[in-house]
């Protein structure tokens, strides 16, 4: 057979390069990229033939075809997923290929083919590229060696089938490739390979160093035979104990990057001489990784009484060796512990006892009972650990997440992760043994069919002798008695507070100074009484909340509950005995006591009980003075210190010492005690005192006409009343410390910010003013001091920070602030948010010009400068001194105006050549020189003639310029000079005529009198050098040059761009707020970031792109009118360019491309500061980014020049992981995404993408699911897997993000971790302080380390309505003055899913970055700060470093997200972490952490409990007639206490609390001028009626986790939403969040006002219910007013006709919510179906408030006759009975008949309707029914039928049984259309005025506006 391509003697032609955009992939290519997961081997083999396919399409074939015989080999019955569609596409295309093929053989057979193509492409191609190895890329190297193998692999299926020889050459060459295949395997950031020696990493000594203590093998005994050669400690580990191949090669990999950074470090600090050498590894380098690895292991040791294994040898030189198994051990056991890894104590466990086998396998320890060398109790086959240690384990949680049953079952019904893991905090968990008993409790799960007893019994019986451990410690009970139990004394403090208040406030004046009266202080000690009781019902609500956790109890905790629980109760009985021992006249039972205890002789009995009952207090309060004294006694294990403070609280291995020092106990102290003293004196002065007279005289009074049936009317002191008007005041009591806590929370935050030097760089102005000092700030900030120097502290230092400015001898300075400046600068220009000309004007020469000796500013600063001067100069009068005074009076004026003077010098002598005019020149220059020196420029010189010099000048920069080759511009370049010449000497210079005839006369000696044309000579060497080669340092000297001479005053405005005028502000400012010094990029902390993402946008398609909505409006046309001065690549350029355009457009949104463009500027900022750490003087001046771009390719693909180098440092530094967890089944699929994905990496060489296989394999005839965690990087433009890990299981068992970042962590590096979300962004110029952040890990923030460094945010969606403005000013407040003050001083700042950095080595070791147990921990990132915290972790907050994030921007995406923000906080308050962080903070920081997690949102549900407390207090009064006999009494006229009340619950409704925080913020970012007109506008554009809908939103669904839980995570979607919402879309959003709520308190008003005979019509009622309507109409029509279009009369049409067809359509099996009305309805109800017991009764006890409508209005009909009879009430139910029974009658009579018998059904309904009129006739006739009658039975009955609703919803399974449903449902639809019609009807109406719709659109978009967009068009469509 012929030969394809070439004959032997020809090179084949190299590999072609791919493209790096899959886009431009063929779709041949596209085949080795889909292939299933169970045929993975086949894809090299695909890929290798897609390779080859352009050299020789025959052997490509033959690939193919080999590729299908293995893939049928691997899976022959196509059982797999996609295996069988995989193997017809492969089939069909070689079928294609076959024939065609054929004919382009060159050789004889296939065989000789393939041997021939072998033959060339290893001896023309590998042996070349192995030759060249130092030079070669890696990559390309082992490409070309696994390309050769594959085709061996082929060339042998091939002779087999033709019965053919392989060449005995071509069996050397493969045997060659085979090993340097087996060598040169795939790596992520190490090639440990032999072969890779020369790799620029490799050659780090640190590196070396550990790679050296690695491969110290010395003296262990290896467990096979069989010991290769280059093996090192982990492989040994991974031959003892069974660790999976790929765990061992990336924790190998992880623990050398570990340990060459500490080295490195430790090194760096130690050793003074530079010249030592560092092939060592470091003993202390050792020492640091153990001691942060090992601390909560030696922790847990230690608090179970066990010794540690980690047992040292006696010889020294195998300490080291020692150390670093036992480190390597604990990184396999993580690495490969999978789900395991949210339980760090259970690592604990395994680690401790597989550290006692490797103590025992060195030491050759004996077994006593078989008398041989004791081995591994699991043995070290492979995958043992994996099978025999994790997977057990996880069996158990997977079974227990069954249990769950997707989020309905009960928290109690399940164990979760901590339940798991705290089981391992007893010393029973040894009881599990080593190896682990398979039949301990521990692993038994019960299944579903044993739930009932009978099957239990029956099981028993059976033998299943296990019983289920159920909880441990703590039981998640659906309650809302939690927020009592977590923080008990807080509660306890504010009940007393308020009961003394109450009883000063009853006697005499009610001044405060009666307490100092005797009777007075006897009654405000009963508070003890009342705090025994709260005791008491503390130990009880203690008892029942853990009595499903007992089993897990020790025999001291239960004992502890019990004797709470009794001495609470001793107290209750003896405190109130001994306070009525000091009653005086006494009677009945008190009396009889008296005269039982008048032996005692102890006159203050009482006294002597409450000091006793304070002796506890008393000590809580001396150990809360002495913190350090605190810390230690809970960290202590000594048994004395355990009963101390055993009584205290239950012992845990958590939670023990988190006191803070002295001083920032003091703060945070200071900050509570003034709270409060303001809180309890308003609530003292304004709500209390005032209500207790009216309170005496409601008391008093004698009510006996009710204008209703009086239930209790022997109720004394009118009870009743009482209650109604106290309940609202008591609620804001409780609730109005929110309030207090934004008030002082703004104050504080505000002096700290001012003191952190936040905002003194906002505007250009603030710049341009500071710029001087900006380089020496650069330099001290950003660029590692050549010694190290301490900080300078102190209140100088905090008022102001100082930098000493860049002198014009200090080039190399001045270099490296250029370098960095620029950078930033071209990111700007890369980013798209200035131009090429404002580039050229904001950036610094890399290296000033030694001859200008002055340092030489950005052109933006000296903007109009030069000609300014000019105008000053041409036209001045006076001396030389007073010129140069008024210029120096501008210090840029004047550098502008030297600069541009030696620039002219400069630009003259370099293009004056000739010898004459050369001399012509020099005496002019001498002789202004000499003027400017003597100070008699004015005299000698006329300044007029200036400005025609200047015009010259420019004209002849312009030339240089432009460089023009033609010999007109040359001329012109020498008239212009020429020009110049006769402007200086005839028009300047006074004797100018001098110089030239001085050179007159030289040149008449020589030249026989003939004057000379200067400039203009033809001799061979001409007098002017032009035109100049290019020369990239000239250029930048002339075009900066023209600049100076020509920029007017548009400059003063550069940048244009908002956002880069922000950046840039902020980067400025932030250089001269504290933050520690840089250390060089070698010495400095290594990090990663990693991004969880599931299945988000990536990059927006081009059909996305265009792709237009309903209203004609697509993407790419929002885009380009919402950010027009961001769009500087020309419209026909991004038309053309199709990737340029998807890119523009995925950088403004909210994607997977921006977030990793951004996080990958660490790299690209670590790449320039080493270049600026490494390079060379020579190379520093020339600039960065000249050194790279001068080298050739050889160059820099050699690993010895500067780039490798700069390359490896930052692949030291940084890693940057995606954990994309769908990767590998999008990419199975072939969908677009993960081509996009592949993208990014090709991109970005450095970016890892983690993700999970899931492949079916078969085991012993039967088909599983097997699960990988997979690492991949690009290489070749193709992904390559680095590591394959196999895990037990599927690893998403509980919350998805929190489980998709588990399974990724293990490939991140570094000793810091960033978590980033996929919508946000990062900025090169932030980047930068990357390192300075790092080092805040090593220095103390208190009494410990930190181990979260929290981050500021930029939220970068605001521009696009309204309603992004809101959200985003209410965020920015949040991460900024926010977390400023939870930092400090409250020290409670937890984790919120911000880009924080974490303390990788602490949370490793203590469960991760989020905890992940399904619902509980809903809200996973603050689950991190809380478990930082419990486990003496420090979170603190630093402002100068800032990340962009995006939010949502449409009513509906925000709402979502605060929904699921509000369900998180639900289950927040049942979690252990928060009952444990109540209970282990002091009282004051206990306050702060109420307040700023889940207080707010219990806040937030008492504002809106109040308004319906005070509305049904109020309805209580008017229909029982109370309020009419109060208003006799002239004390009760006023409600000044109600009205305070009421305008604090106002402040939380209106959103006002929030408003505070911003003002301050946006006042001291941006100043309070422009503070104040922000509020103003947003109140313009009615934020309140945002925030009103907000609260809303937060109280429903925190209310309903609370009650009945159904919280689930809410993807918000984070697209641009500017499109109109559909009202059936609306309606299913907020029917029962909003609408519900909104009906029920409008029909409360209405009654209110209709039967109110107190406020009609006065100011009082319109002040007391403003906010009360305003919540109404906000709650029923927000989401129509912020919907655009939302008053458009077509869209209202269509929303109509579409809702009719959504409510009347009919659910079932598979139809979904946004088709009908049935199935969203059923679904709504979920919660309730998995609602227990306790959540059903209170849902029906809440129902019953709506009967009291019905009973209190039917009393007030007409029809009544003002009787007061119970049978008037009983009448209306007979009316409500008859009304059902004809709706019912007539459903059924629609059921059966109006199919078959049409015309009797219409008789029904005819006799129905006649019947009706005719029972309505009489009505109105006999009985006296009136028009207002119908309405008030109208509000009377239909809150009873909504009653009922409710009551068969809570009863669902019981009306099912009684066949009930069909007409619960029935009568649901009623009134939703019922509602529907009422919430269309206004906005329809409104929607007839055109201008309503014209208002709304500047409302919503009033931000486009101001920025001049088109938002009608977007809203239209109209292009």
């Amino acid at each position: 057979m012929a030969a394809s391509g070439a004959s032997t003697s020809e090179q084949p032609p190299r590999p072609l390069a791919r493209s790096n955009t899959m886009a431009n992939i063929s779709e041949s290519a596209i085949d080795s990229e889909v292939v299933p997961a169970n045929l993975r081997d086949v894809a090299t083999i695909l890929r290798v033939a897609n390779e080859i396919e352009p050299q020789s399409p025959r052997v490509a074939y033959l690939c193919r075809f080999y590729a299908f015989e293995r893939a049928h080999r691997l899976d022959p019955t196509s059982s797999g997923r996609g295996v069988r569609q995989f193997k017809t596409a492969l089939l069909q295309r070689l079928q294609r290929d076959g024939e065609t093929t054929l004919h382009l053989r060159k050789r004889k057979s296939d065989t000789r083919e393939m041997q021939s193509f072998y033959q060339q492409y290893y001896e023309n191609y590998v042996k070349e590229l192995a030759q060249t190895a130092d030079e070669t890329d890696r990559a390309e190297l082992a490409k070309a060696y696994q390309t050769a193998n594959v085709l061996f692999e082929v060339l042998k299926a091939v002779t087999q089938t033709e019965s053919a020889e392989v060449a005995p050459e071509i069996l050397a060459a493969s045997k060659d490739v085979k090993e340097k295949t087996e060598m040169l395997v795939p790596y992520n950031i190490l090639p440990l390979d032999p072969a890779s020696a020369h790799q620029a990493i490799m050659r780090f000594t640190e590196i070396q160093a550990a790679v050296s203590a690695l491969r110290n093998i010395r003296a262990l005994r290896w467990p096979r035979d069989n010991q290769k050669p280059d093996l090192d400690l982990l492989d040994w580990l991974q031959a003892t104990f069974g660790f999976q191949k790929d765990n061992v090669a990336n924790q190998r990999e992880h623990l050398i990057l570990l340990l060459a950074n500490v080295h490195k470090r430790k090194i760096h600090k130690t050793r003074t001489s530079t010249t030592e050498p560092m092939s060592k590894l470091d003993d202390e380098a050792v020492n640091e990784v153990m001691k942060k690895l090992f601390k909560n292991y030696k922790q847990w040791c230690k608090y179970l009484g066990r010794k540690s294994s980690l047992w040292l040898p006696s010889i020294q030189q195998d300490v080291q060796q020692r150390k670093i198994l036992y480190t390597g051990l604990y990184l396999l056991i993580w690495g490969e512990a999978a789900n395991l890894r949210f339980m760090p104590e259970c690592l604990c466990y395994i680690y401790h006892h597989m550290a006692y086998e490797l103590f025992g396998l060195l030491g050759g320890n004996v077994s006593t009972v078989t008398g041989e060398n004791i081995k591994p109790a699991y043995g070290g086959e492979e995958e043992s650990f994996l099978k025999k240690v994790v997977t057990p384990i996880y069996n158990v949680i997977s079974e227990e997440v069954k249990r769950n049953r997707k989020g309905t079952a009960k928290h109690s019904q399940w164990r979760n992760y901590d339940d798991l893991n705290e089981f391992f905090w007893s010393i029973d968990c040894f009881r599990l043994g080593w190896p682990m008993r398979a039949d301990a409790d521990y692993f038994y799960v019960p299944k579903e069919f044993e739930k009932h007893s009978s099957m239990k019994e029956t099981a028993q019986r059976r033998g299943h002798r296990k019983k289920w451990m159920a909880k441990t410690n703590f039981v998640e009970i659906r309650s809302f008695w939690h927020i009592f139990r977590s923080f008990d004394r807080m509660w306890t403090f504010y009940i007393l507070a308020l009961q003394a208040m109450i009883i000063i406030s009853w006697h005499g004046t009610g001044s405060p100074t009666e307490i100092f009266s005797g009777s007075v202080f006897k009654e405000v000690l009963s508070v003890f009484i009342t705090a025994s009781i709260l005791k008491f019902l503390q130990a009880i609500v203690d008892i029942i909340f853990s009595w499903k956790a007992r089993q897990s109890m020790k025999y001291r905790e239960i004992l502890r509950y019990i004797l709470k629980a009794v001495v609470a109760a001793a107290w209750v009985i003896i405190l109130p005995a001994c306070y009525v021992h000091t009653w005086e006249n006494p009677t009945g039972l008190v009396k009889t006591f008296q005269n039982w205890a008048s032996g005692w002789n102890f006159p203050s009995l009482y006294i002597l009980a409450v000091a006793i009952y304070l002796l506890p207090n008393a000590l809580a309060v001396v150990l809360f003075m002495l913190p350090m004294l605190k810390r230690c006694i809970e960290r202590s294990n000594w048994r004395i210190c355990n009963i101390l403070t055993w009584w205290q609280q239950p012992r845990l291995y958590i939670g023990r010492g988190m006191h803070e020092s002295f001083s920032s106990l003091f703060k945070y102290t200071m900050f509570w005690i003034l709270l409060l003293i303001s809180k309890l004196a308003f609530s003292y002065y304004i709500e209390i005192r005032p209500l207790v007279k009216p309170t005496k005289a409601i008391m008093r009074m004698s009510i006996g006409n009710y204008e209703w049936h009086e239930l209790f009317p022997q109720a004394r002191k009118n009870i009743g009343v009482v209650i109604s008007i106290w309940s609202p005041i008591i609620l804001v009591y409780f609730m109005d410390t929110q309030i207090w806590y934004s008030i002082f929370s703004t104050i504080v935050g505000g002096i700290y910010g001012a003191f952190r030097h936040l905002g003194e760089i906002r505007t250009l102005g603030m710049l341009r003013s500071r710029f001087q000092s900006l380089p020496g700030a650069f330099n001290a900030r950003l660029v590692p001091p050549v010694k190290e120097k301490e900080q300078k502290k102190g209140l100088k230092t905090l008022l102001s920070q100082t930098f000493d400015p860049v002198e014009p001898g200090k080039r190399q300075e001045a270099a490296k602030f250029a370098q960095l400046w620029n950078q930033v600068i071209a990111s700007f220009r890369e980013e798209d948010l200035i131009n090429n000309r404002e580039m050229n004007l904001l950036v610094v020469p890399y290296s000033s010009d030694p001859s200008l000796h002055l340092v030489q500013w950005p052109p933006f600063l000296l903007a109009s400068k030069i000609p300014i001067a000019l105008d000053m100069a041409k036209d001045f009068r006076g001396k030389d001194a007073a010129l140069e005074k008024k210029i120096a009076a501008d210090e840029y004026m004047q550098c502008a105006v030297k600069e541009c003077y030696e620039s002219f010098k400069h630009v003259l002598k370099s293009i004056v050549v000739g010898n004459i005019e050369k001399k012509v020149i020099i005496d002019i220059i001498k002789e202004v020189d000499n003027n400017i020196k003597e100070g008699t420029l004015l005299e000698n010189f006329k300044m007029s003639g200036l400005p025609l010099l200047y015009n010259k000048f420019v004209e002849l920069v312009e030339c240089l310029l432009k460089n023009d080759i033609e010999s007109t511009t040359r001329d012109k370049v020498i008239l212009l000079l020429q020009d110049m010449l006769e402007v200086v000497t005839e028009d300047i210079m006074l004797d100018g005529y001098k110089i030239l005839d001085s050179v007159q006369e030289e040149v008449t000696t020589n030249n026989q009198n003939q004057r000379p044309q200067l400039f203009a000579s033809a001799d061979p060497d001409p007098a002017v050098r032009f035109p100049f080669r290019p020369d990239e340092a000239w250029e930048e000297q002339i075009k900066r040059l023209y600049l100076l001479l020509t920029v007017k005053e548009s400059a003063m405005d550069v940048p244009s761009n908002l956002e880069a005028r922000r950046r840039i502000a902020f980067f400025t400012n932030s250089l001269f707020m504290d933050m520690p010094n840089a250390p060089k990029v070698r010495n400095m902390l290594p990090f990663s970031v990693m991004t969880p993402y599931y299945k988000e946008d990536v990059l927006y398609s081009m059909k996305e792109l265009q792709l237009e909505n309903e209203d004609g409006v697509s993407i790419l046309f929002y885009l380009q009118k919402i950010y027009p001065d961001e769009k500087h690549l020309e419209d026909e350029v991004l038309r053309s360019q199709e990737k340029d355009l998807r890119h523009w457009a995925s950088y403004r949104g909210q994607t997977l491309t921006r977030t990793v463009r951004g996080m990958m500027y660490y790299r690209k900022a670590l790449e320039l500061q080493s270049f600026l750490d490494m390079a060379k003087v020579e190379e520093m001046l020339e600039g960065y980014r000249s050194v790279v771009e001068s080298m050739t390719d050889e160059q820099r693909r050699s690993q010895r020049h500067l780039p490798a180098q700069l390359q490896a440092v930052a692949d030291m530094k940084f890693t940057y992981v995606i954990s994309c967890q769908l990767y590998g089944t999008q990419k199975i699929r072939g969908d677009p995404i993960a081509a996009d994905i592949l993208n990014l990496m090709v991109t970005y060489p450095s970016l890892r993408v983690a993700y999970i296989d899931e492949v079916v394999e078969k085991e012993k005839d039967k088909a599983h699911k097997v699960y990988y965690s997979i690492l991949v990087k690009a290489v070749n433009g193709l992904d390559q897997i680095i590591y394959r890990i196999k895990l037990p299981g599927d690893p998403i068992l509980g919350e998805g993000k929190p489980e998709n970042q588990n399974h990724a962590i293990i490939f991140t590096r570094g000793e810091a971790l960033q978590t980033i979300d996929m919508n946000q962004d990062n900025y090169l110029e932030e980047a930068f302080k990357m390192r300075n952040l790092l080092q805040e890990f090593l220095k103390k923030h208190g009494v410990r380390f930190p181990t979260i460094l929290g981050l500021r945010e930029h939220i970068f969606t605001g521009s696009v309505s309204s309603l992004a403005w809101f959200m985003s000013n209410q965020e920015t407040s949040f991460v900024t003055i926010g977390q400023r003050l939870l930092a400090s001083p409250l020290k409670v700042r937890f984790h919120y899913g911000h880009p924080d950095v974490f303390d990788r080595l602490f949370h490793l070791t203590r469960g991760g970055i989020s905890k992940a147990s399904k619902l509980i921990n809903l809200s996973e990132d603050i689950f991190a700060g809380f478990n930082s915290t419990l486990r003496q972790g420090n979170v603190t907050h630093h402002e100068y470093m800032q990340v962009g994030k995006g939010r949502d921007v449409g009513l509906n995406q925000i709402s979502q997200f605060e929904a699921k923000v509000a369900n998180g906080n639900g289950e927040q308050t049942l979690s252990r972490d928060i009952y444990r962080l109540g209970h282990r903070f002091d009282f004051f920081r206990m306050m702060s952490c109420y307040f700023t997690t889940v207080g707010f949102y219990f806040s937030s549900m008492v504002t809106v409990l109040t308004v319906y407390i005070f509305l049904y207090g109020r309805l209580y009064l008017v229909l029982s007639g109370l309020e009419a006999a109060m208003l006799r009494e002239a004390a009760l006229q006023h409600n000044s206490p109600l009205e305070a009340a009421l305008a604090s619950q106002s402040l939380v409704q209106l959103g006002l609390l929030m408003a505070l925080p911003m003002l301050m913020e946006i006042g001291l970012e941006r100043g309070f001028r422009k503070a104040l007109s922000d509020f103003v506008v947003m109140q313009l554009q009615l934020a309140s009626v945002f925030f009103t809908f907000s609260l809303g939103t937060k109280t429903h669904y925190y209310g309903r986790t609370l009650l009945h839980g159904g919280a689930k995570y809410r993807a918000t979607g984070r697209g641009f939403v500017v499109y109109h919402a559909k009202f059936a879309d609306n309606y299913r959003f907020y029917s029962r969040s909003h609408f519900v709520k909104g009906l029920e308190l409008m029909l409360l008003l209405i009654v209110y006002t209709v039967y109110s005979h107190s406020y009609r019509k006065t100011v009082v009622y319109i002040l007391i219910t403003y906010s009360m309507w305003f919540m109404v109409g906000t709650w029923l029509f927000a989401p129509f007013l912020f919907n655009p279009s939302g008053f458009e009369w077509q869209k209202i049409v269509d929303d109509w006709t579409d809702w009719n067809k959504w409510i009347n359509n009919r659910g079932g099996i598979g139809v979904i919510q946004e088709k009908s009305w049935e199935s969203w309805w059923d679904e709504e109800q979920e919660h309730l179906k998995h609602s227990g017991l306790r959540g059903r009764i209170w849902e029906i006890l809440l129902s019953l408030r709506f009967f009291l409508y019905q009973y209190g209005l039917v009393y007030h009909l007409n029809i009544a006759h003002e009787h007061r009879s119970v049978l008037v009430y009983g009448l209306s139910w007979l009316v409500i009975a008859v009304v059902l029974l004809v709706l019912k009658v007539v459903s059924m009579g629609r059921r059966r008949f109006s199919a078959d018998f049409q015309l009797m059904f219409r008789l029904l309904k005819g006799l129905l309707f006649i019947g009706f009129l005719s029972v309505l006739i009489i009505l109105i006739v006999v009985f006296g029914l009136t028009i207002a009658d119908l309405f008030v039975c109208f509000l009377a009955f239909m809150p009873t039928g909504w009653a009922f609703l409710q009551i068969a919803l809570a009863c669902r399974p019981l009306f099912q049984c009684c066949g009930l449903w069909d007409s619960v449902r029935a009568l649901a639809r009623s009134y939703e259309y019922v509602m529907g019609l009422h919430l269309f009807t206004p906005v329809a109406i409104l929607a007839w005025f055109p201008f309503v719709s014209e208002f709304q659109s500047r409302l919503l978009f009033n931000q486009a506006f101001s920025r001049g967009l088109q938002i009608s068009r977007i809203l239209t469509g109209r292009k």
